[in-house]
This record gives C-alpha cells, structure tokens and sequence, in this order.
C-alpha cells in the first residue's frame, strides 16, 4: 500500500513523533524549528515571541501566551488554538520570531514550514483567519507598513477550501503592490490535513529585475513576483534584499473573512497545528 506525504505526517503526529525538516538537494538548512517538547509546554522563548495586545485589520480576538491558546502539543508540534469565552470573548496566539533572515546575493533562499488545521466543519470557521507570514525587520525599528514589505507564505479565512500567497510593500493605499490588496494569487486547499508551505527567493542572477520570489503549495508552484514586474529597485530591496521574520497566528475576525457568527466553535478543531519552520540555502 502507498500513502502520501500528507497521509504519512498525519500518521506521525497521531504517533506523537516530530516531523523533521527534509533533506532538500542542494540546500542546507540555514535555521530551523521543531516545536521539541513536553504537551502544554510554551514555545522557546529564545526563538519565539509571544505578542500580546496588537489588532489589525479590525480583527476582535486578544492575543495571549496562555497555553490555552498557544502550546507544544508533546508530538513535536505548535498549536496555535483559538478559544471562545462563557462571555462570547475570543482569545487567540500571535508568535513572532526573534531572529530573522536576509536571502543572500547570489544564492537561492527557501523558508518552509508544515502546517495542517483543526478538523471542524467549514460552517463552524466563520471568522478564522489563520496565516504563515513574512514582515520585513526594519518594522521593528520604526519603518511603517507596507514600506517594510511583508511576504505572506499561506493565509485563508473561514475554512473555505482555498488559500492565498501574497506580497504588500510600498505605499498605501495604492502603489506598485496595489495596497491593500497586494500581488497576490489563490490556490486550492481540498483538505485541512499536513502541507507544506514554501517561498523562495532567487538571487542567482545577481541583476534585480530578474530575481524572483516563488511560493509553492506541496511543491507545486502557485504564484510568482519578479523584480520587473514591482518595477522600482528600492522597493523590490524591500521583499528581496532585507531581513526578515516569521509569524505565526490566528486571527478572529476583521475586514476580510468577517466577524465569528453563533455557529463558529473554536478549540483544536480550529486550530493551526505547525510540525517545523525552516529556512534553506543553496
């Protein structure tokens, strides 16, 4: 009997064995996160920041560091887990690197992550926003959004069966990303089951225009930027040449998927479960 990837990791995680980033041809592995740890443990601290009191896009849920919302499950994996309070207040988790990475001139950057979703039924998702994000470093030191250049690896909303790949940078609103809508592309997500979840920036030209950022579902190419097409060099810097940093979250709510209604349930069949993040380099 053959199984597929996706069928095999789920049998892991079951068993409670870790999912290791795999060997890639080619590639080393330049960092990477394996959510080692005991069930209900927190995330490491030195890797991870657990954000707190921080809402965009008019999204409802409080982020907490609460294992309630956010922790090791025990079989090498993050679960980020969204919770509805006897009051009808939602809390959720917002991770966020310590450290980040510049793709380097020259070579070709992949950041990767494996991700599956809480087995609820699409009709109890409503307001669910889950995302696998990238936010340029310089944010921190006081540059705003989109100038930093955010790369978003997977984003979907209400458990609908498609995801999204995007790219923001520039000025808003339009600009040469077209905020807030961004360069972006959709892809579909027939399942909540294992998948893996990758961008790759390649600088091997070493001429900006024709340097490339590529996101891939399963292996499979989905979408695609190219210096010429953001057209402006300093911006293109922005997504292609400058540091940046991971996210992890669940939001509730907020301008795109729309507020939870009375049938949305959270708990671990809304959660976002995450067996590795990783950064590669050939």
């Amino acid at each position: 009997m053959r199984f597929t990837t996706s069928a095999i990791l789920a049998i892991l995680s079951a068993l409670g064995s870790a999912v290791t980033p795999p060997s890639i041809d080619g590639y080393s592995i330049v960092w990477k996160e394996e959510f080692w740890g005991g069930a209900g443990d927190s995330v490491s601290s030195s890797n991870w920041d657990a954000v707190l009191g921080i809402n965009t896009n008019n999204d409802i849920q409080t982020y907490t560091d609460s294992n309630s919302n956010v922790q090791i499950s025990g079989g090498g994996t993050l679960q980020l887990v969204p919770q509805k309070s006897d009051a009808g207040i939602w809390t959720s988790a917002r991770l966020e690197s310590t450290g980040s990475w510049t793709p380097a001139a020259g070579k070709t950057t992949r950041a990767q992550g494996n991700i599956r979703f809480g087995s609820n039924s699409q009709s109890t998702k409503q307001g669910m926003w889950p995302a696998f994000w990238m936010l340029g470093d310089s944010i921190r030191s006081g540059t705003g959004w989109p100038m930093c250049g955010e790369l978003d690896l997977m984003e979907t909303v209400n458990g609908l069966p498609t995801a999204y790949g995007t790219a923001h940078c520039g000025t808003y609103p339009g600009g040469v990303c077209n905020e807030p809508t961004g360069k972006g592309n959709a892809v579909a997500l027939n399942d909540y089951d294992w998948h893996t979840w990758s961008m790759e920036w390649d600088r091997t030209s070493n001429n900006w225009s024709s340097e490339t950022i590529t996101w891939y579902l399963d292996g499979n190419q989905f979408h695609q930027i190219t210096g010429s097409g953001v057209g402006d060099e300093a911006i293109w810097g922005t997504l292609a040449h400058s540091p940046m940093y991971f996210i992890l979250n669940i939001a509730i709510g907020g301008d795109w998927p729309g507020n939870p209604n009375d049938a949305t349930v959270g708990g671990y069949g809304a959660m976002m479960e995450v067996a590795y993040v990783a950064v590669y380099q050939k």
